[in-house]
């Protein structure tokens, strides 16, 4: 696959993760700032797809731990 339509591709799923953090879990979209994007050891400081993938996974278990805990919490109530 293409390196830019692999970017692509992982961008427009960021995006779509990210929105449903904003409509769903306002309490952790607030937090996303503090939330790293990985940059790999290059010279140009270029973003790569691999950047992307973690940071995409970083989100990704932010979200679940989110869901998780908030569950459990809710279920002892």
């Amino acid at each position: 696959m293409n390196s830019v339509l692999s970017k692509n591709k992982l961008m427009q799923e960021i995006i779509q993760l990210t929105t449903e953090m904003e409509t769903n879990y306002q309490e952790l979209y607030k937090f996303l700032d503090e939330t790293p994007l990985f940059l790999s050891n290059k010279k140009d400081n270029e973003i790569c797809a691999a950047d992307f993938e973690k940071y995409l996974e970083t989100l990704k278990d932010q979200m679940l731990n989110h869901i998780e805990t908030h569950s459990k919490s809710n279920a002892s109530l």
